[in-house]
């Protein structure tokens, strides 16, 4: 069990990732005066707590951003940066915005309990400190924390899910088209297809916003005035929308609306890479192709013409027509149509997000 001595200067304190919460919450006391330290020390250690302790506000800030602690119980009233003050910095900072803080105070007018919850904290206990009253109150709260943090880890494993297999996703608010959050996979995916862009469509050093086709795209199936009708009434989920570059094509599709529905609301939307390379590829070592082979049958599947073909591959439509009776040859089959649905259902088998 980690403790720590609230009479001697803290050690430098542990990453987040150091300290075992497998089997105790991990609990910041802020307060100025040794005996209020002391009793609520013992009192959470002998509960199973890991206690880590600080006695003005500088360190209380320094401690929360290396330890992450699970709650912070935070002394109103000190010298120098008071609670109050901690307590703003604390929910100011993306990092410890999270942690329930739980004041401790012996000022019992209104005003003040208004200010310490407007500071952030969630909850308060007054002095003198009753170690039983104050572990009560953590508890409701270290619950509430608890499953936020396995709500969020499973949504992250979720998103982390949806990445390996190749699919990235970005949550967009309708309104404005700012993303709220994305996967590593689908900030990599914009970056390539579309650099960084604010919402006028100029750079942004930030990927904050979403490319203006897919907010046009959102815009067009979810803020239109029958949009609400139209997906509530369809049975199949709206056109995805496809961006080609070269030889590479990334399709979105619009998967569920997340949060609050006001403005449009937050919309999830899974994105997918499609290679024509990697297909090209696939088809040569599947059925023994040559590279251009394989390359004059995925035309073929795509529907063009042999002259199309040609002018594709810059070769004439003569060559294209030795290279498809080659190919029916070695697929064994004799029409266009029968082989563009040998390799369509070779295809599928093989990237089954293919859309010919």
């Amino acid at each position: 069990m980690t403790t720590a001595n609230p009479f001697s200067s803290p050690p430098p304190t542990a990453p987040a990732s150091a300290l075992d919460r497998s089997d105790s919450d991990v609990v910041l006391i802020v307060d100025d005066v040794p005996d209020n330290l002391a009793v609520l020390h013992d009192a959470l250690d002998e509960s199973g707590y890991t206690v880590l302790v600080a006695m003005h506000g500088e360190a209380a800030l320094q401690r929360a951003a290396q330890a992450l602690p699970d709650i912070v119980l935070l002394d109103a009233m000190m010298p120098g940066m008071d609670g109050f003050e901690v307590a703003r910095r604390l929910k100011a900072s993306p990092a410890t915005a999270h942690i329930p803080i739980i004041f401790m105070t012996g000022l019992t007018e209104t005003e003040h309990l208004v200010a310490a919850l407007e500071a952030g904290g969630v909850d308060y206990v007054t002095k003198p400190i009753k170690p039983r009253e104050v572990m009560a109150r953590m508890g409701v709260h270290l619950g509430a924390a608890r499953k936020a943090r396995q709500d969020a880890r499973q949504a992250r494993e979720a998103r982390n899910a949806l990445d390996a297999f190749g699919y990235a996703s970005i949550t967009v608010r309708a309104a404005d088209g700012r993303i709220v959050w994305q996967t590593p996979l689908a900030r990599e995916l914009l970056q390539s297809y579309f650099g960084e862009v604010g919402p006028d469509g100029a750079p942004t050093p930030f990927g904050q916003w979403a490319p203006e086709p897919v907010q046009a795209w959102l815009r067009r199936h979810v803020l239109a005035d029958n949009a609400a009708e139209l997906l509530e009434a369809s049975l199949a989920e709206p056109p995805r929308l496809a961006v080609e570059q070269g030889a590479r094509r990334l399709t979105f599709r619009l998967h569920q609306q997340a949060g609050d529905s006001a403005g449009g609301g937050d919309w999830l939307i899974v994105m997918r890479e499609v290679s024509d390379a990697k297909i090209i590829e696939s088809m040569s070592l599947s059925f023994k192709l040559t590279a251009r082979e394989a390359e004059v049958l995925y035309w073929v599947v795509k529907g063009k013409i042999n002259r199309d073909i040609g002018d594709i591959l810059g070769a004439s439509p003569a060559t294209v027509k030795k290279h498809l009776e080659r190919v029916f040859a070695k697929l064994g089959v004799e029409t266009r149509t029968a082989a563009a649905a040998m390799a369509m259902n070779r295809i599928r088998q093989l990237h089954p997000q293919f859309e010919g």
